[in-house]
């Protein structure tokens, strides 16, 4: 793709005013949005994603558009994930529902201006270092592993990180509003709204040292990665208030994205053999038996996957709901 700095300079301009607008108009005021606003919101940034890829298509071609659609797929999945441990911080620091509209929203920028800098570290050592495809794979492979044995058993508010925040600073009992921090006593006081930015923070690097080497097993351009994981994050602030019951019946979406990242890590290490330069791998000379994943195949098994992970998970806690009852 031949993306000008301009057009990078307006894409990043636009993403910024979409995230100010977001914070002026619903997030500045503590509200706890209804259903009818997270869906509206949630609909709108889902349709602007869609239409992008169609864009990304008409001018870029269609291998570039599929690969745009497969990462953002991938990208949606994993930020569904994160909602999952978005949902436990909440619950651990008690956050009141008027103002997780706030700690959502800084999260979801951190974890942008995380990705992004991933995103430029991971085009430098693609660009200068074709056997770090093997280091993505393989990180990839050990990342499905993990996803496959059980999703998210330990509680990000109790972590060490967090044990040892606590310990350096003084931190109040109570909320005070949505304040950061308040002057009590004659000191400086952090408040449990803080921490739970922090934990969230913390979450999202995390995250996004999965979900770039994720995306860069389904395409190269730079571009593409930063689109499809802007378009991921957005709207995801609406989404965690209209789903937030029904993650809990996503039972089997560790399973479905453990399968996307073990299918992405084999797609990376058969990439990796196809372009090898490594002297001690078939004398530094490409493997030419190993074929290369096409862009239509890799879209279309993420979706089934998905697709499947997410009507098992309904069929299978429908089934409990009546034992449960009783």
């Amino acid at each position: 793709m031949q993306i000008t700095p301009l057009v990078w300079a307006v894409t990043i301009a636009v993403t910024i005013a979409l995230f100010v607008y977001e914070f002026l108009a619903h997030v500045r005021k503590p509200h706890a949005p209804s259903m009818g606003e997270s869906a509206r919101w949630s609909a709108f940034y889902i349709g602007l994603a869609l239409l992008f890829g169609v864009g990304v298509g008409l001018v870029s071609g269609w291998t570039y558009g599929g690969e745009y659609f497969a990462g953002y797929l991938t990208e949606k999945a994993l930020s569904i994930d994160n909602l999952f441990v978005f949902l436990i911080v909440m619950s651990g620091f008690a956050v009141p529902k008027i103002y997780q509209q706030k700690v959502l929203m800084i999260g979801i920028v951190i974890a942008l201006v995380l990705r992004g800098g991933f995103i430029a570290v991971g085009a430098a050592l693609i660009e200068n270092f074709s056997w770090v495809f093997y280091l993505f794979g393989a990180f990839l492979l050990v990342l499905a592993y993990q996803q496959a044995r059980g999703g998210h058993e330990g509680n990000p508010t109790d972590s060490r990180f967090m044990r040892f925040v606590r310990r350096v600073l003084p931190v109040t009992e109570d909320y005070h509003g949505d304040k950061l921090t308040v002057h009590k006593d004659g000191r400086r006081w952090v408040t449990p709204m803080l921490l739970t930015i922090v934990a969230i923070g913390f979450v999202d690097l995390v995250f996004a040292l999965d979900s770039i080497p994720a995306i860069y097993g389904l395409t190269e351009e730079p571009y593409i990665v930063f689109t499809a994981n802007a378009f991921a994050l957005m709207g995801l602030r609406q989404l965690y208030f209209l789903v937030g019951e029904l993650l809990q019946r996503l039972v089997y979406l560790a399973q479905g994205l453990a399968v996307i990242l073990a299918f992405i890590g084999v797609k990376l290490v058969l990439h990796a053999l196809h372009v090898n330069e490594l002297g001690f791998v078939n004398g530094g000379q490409p493997v030419t038996w190993a074929p290369e994943i096409p862009i239509w195949f890799s879209l279309t098994f993420i979706g089934a996957t998905i697709a499947v992970a997410t009507v098992a998970s309904l069929v299978k806690t429908r089934e409990r709901t009546p034992a449960s009852i009783d």
